[in-house]
């Protein structure tokens, strides 16, 4: 049997299923009599405790910066939030619920606030409560829950969904590939699954009563196929593939300490975009140049305390330490819109990515901005730092971010810390920050173009939803030219352009991106290597050619057909 599903993480696996039921947790809706609420306090607080230490024991084996643990973290944040527990308490109490009914009732209620936040951050993050209450409930009813972390080798796990939190506790050595019935491109789970280079498969409509645990299982996530019970042939001609792709790997380890460049000598930088220190201990192996994007925001996402400017500092330190002389590109927090940290008040919004957010919160902020500016400041003695700011539309709200490095500087005399230099650089995310591009340069010593939101914020359509990602893809011929402004823009004031953006991960579009005259790519982990050699396949000329193609192009159809041919 094959069925069709969105491969959200290329590769091929065999395996056996290992099929996650939905839980069946059939609640019993009538109200308790006083008598037995106290007990049904204790269950619930008992309930709580074996989740905690659950959750915990799995994030043992994790790194404490990784993306992974701070999923597992804000997990455990909300099963130990004293106001959540006493909400649970009050309905056990006063509307004299079970503690599975009051538990199902208050992590609902939990989940729509922040379904009603309207942001792709929350919405993601609702569905991770949800989840964790049931996983609650199935204890309170059964005394047990699923255990993800005790999976049979060469397993192909097929569910309805896994959160992110239950990803991160999944043994990635036992995991042969992941086949979810919802989900897409952008989910976190996907990027997850894409990062760990787990083959997956999502919105896949499986009907997991049918397949039984031990069923021999092929997935293919590079055609989108989940194949039940394959024939021999079936598996043969996958044996080759998976062959192929092993083979294609290997190939790709000979660029790791190749030059970056075409094949007359046309040399860019390729670096790394990172979310925490343990992936920079990664870059070594893909031959990266530095770090030309490190999110700062995840420092401060799911953490029960804001780090402070010490803590800062020692992070920006331990990572020039890693780089040994490369460059470490810091990206300013990047807080708001679908980025939200439970230590920090932030406003609710109607419209959040229209609002308060980059370098706008930073700004509204000045004591939370200091601290960092000051951290970079002083790391800045021990390494080579650029720094950037997200966001930024508008030369007032540049100089304001450069006024306040002064006053830091100041700050830092003051005290009798030391400080380095530093090369000051913005994201350009928005239309407007293209169009005003020419007022900002004379304060810049670099550009990065952020392609995800200059797309969703030309285009007006979220770049998060699956309905729009077909029509609105992140390569039209309306952002070829507000890329080809910002580069003619920077290139007149004698300032490098970099691109940060997913646009920099796409083989297809390298090409393309060097004939426009992109200086450096920083580009994920996984895509580093690849990249690099589909650079080398290319001559400079070819690239002009081909970019000045594409500018003439007015059909995403057309554009699409002139990449694929061009990278055939």
């Amino acid at each position: 049997m094959i069925i069709k599903g969105i491969a959200v993480s290329a590769g091929i696996a065999l395996g056996q299923a290992k099929v996650l039921q939905p839980l069946d947790n059939k609640l019993d809706y009538h109200l308790l009599p006083p008598s037995q609420l106290r007990f049904e306090k204790i269950c619930l607080d008992n309930a709580i405790a074996t989740l905690v230490s659950q959750i915990k024991n799995s994030a043992l084996h994790l790194q404490p910066d990784s993306e992974h643990y701070q999923l597992i973290e804000a997990d455990l944040m909300l099963l130990e939030d004293e106001e959540l527990q006493q909400e649970l308490h009050v309905a056990i109490a006063k509307q004299q619920f079970s503690a599975a009914l009051a538990v199902e009732h208050t992590f609902a209620k939990q989940a729509q606030a922040m379904r009603d936040m309207d942001t792709p951050y929350l919405c993601c993050r609702a569905e991770d409560v949800l989840s964790l209450g049931q996983r609650l409930i199935q204890i309170l009813l059964t005394g047990e829950s699923t255990e993800l972390s005790n999976i049979p080798d060469n397993s192909i796990i097929i569910a309805k969904d896994i959160t992110p939190a239950e990803f991160a506790t999944l043994p990635l050595n036992r995991l042969k590939g992941l086949v979810l019935q919802t989900g897409g491109v952008t989910s976190h789970t996907a990027i997850l699954a894409r990062s760990a280079s787990i083959p997956t498969l999502m919105s896949c409509p499986c009907d997991l009563a049918l397949i039984a645990n031990g069923t021999p299982i092929a997935l293919d996530a590079i055609s989108g196929e989940l194949i039940i019970d394959p024939t021999e042939a079936q598996v043969a001609r996958l044996k080759v593939a998976l062959q192929q792709a092993i083979e294609r790997k290997v190939g790709l380890e000979q660029f790791k300490n190749q030059a970056t460049q075409t094949q007359d000598g046309h040399k860019i930088s390729l670096l790394a975009n990172v979310g925490c220190i343990s992936e920079i201990n990664h870059l070594a192996d893909v031959g990266a140049e530095g770090v030309g994007l490190f999110r700062t925001e995840f420092m401060f996402m799911n953490n029960h305390e804001l780090p402070d400017e010490h803590q800062q500092y020692q992070l920006y330190c331990d990572a020039l330490q890693l780089l040994n002389g490369k460059p470490l590109t810091i990206r300013t927090i990047d807080l708001g819109a679908d980025k939200e940290v439970p230590s920090l008040s932030m406003i609710k919004e109607e419209n959040p990515a229209l609002g308060v957010r980059g370098i706008r919160y930073t700004l509204n902020h000045p004591q939370l901005f200091s601290a960092q500016l000051r951290a970079v400041l002083r790391a800045a003695n021990h390494g080579a730092i650029r720094l950037m700011f997200p966001m930024v539309n508008q030369v007032e709200e540049l100089e304001d971010a450069l006024a306040l490095i002064e006053r830091c500087k100041d700050e830092l005399n003051e005290a009798e810390k030391g400080f380095g230099d530093i090369t000051i650089g913005i994201v350009v995310e928005t239309p407007a920050a293209v169009i005003n591009l020419d007022s900002m340069l004379p304060l810049l010593d670099f550009i990065s173009i952020g392609t995800n939101d200059l797309t969703q914020y030309t285009m007006a359509a979220d770049r998060t939803s699956p309905y729009l990602i077909d029509k609105y893809p992140v390569l039209s011929p309306a952002i070829i030219k507000l890329i080809a402004q910002s580069i003619s823009s920077a290139k007149a004031a004698n300032v490098q352009v970099s691109m940060c953006g997913e646009l920099a991960s796409n083989p297809n579009a390298t090409a393309l991106l060097i004939g426009l005259g992109i200086d450096e790519l920083s580009v994920s982990v996984a895509a580093l290597l690849e990249i690099k050699q589909e650079l080398s396949r290319w001559r400079y000329e070819d690239c002009v050619k081909q970019a000045e193609q594409a500018m003439v192009i007015s059909r995403i159809d057309k554009l699409n057909e002139l990449l694929t041919r061009c990278h055939s």
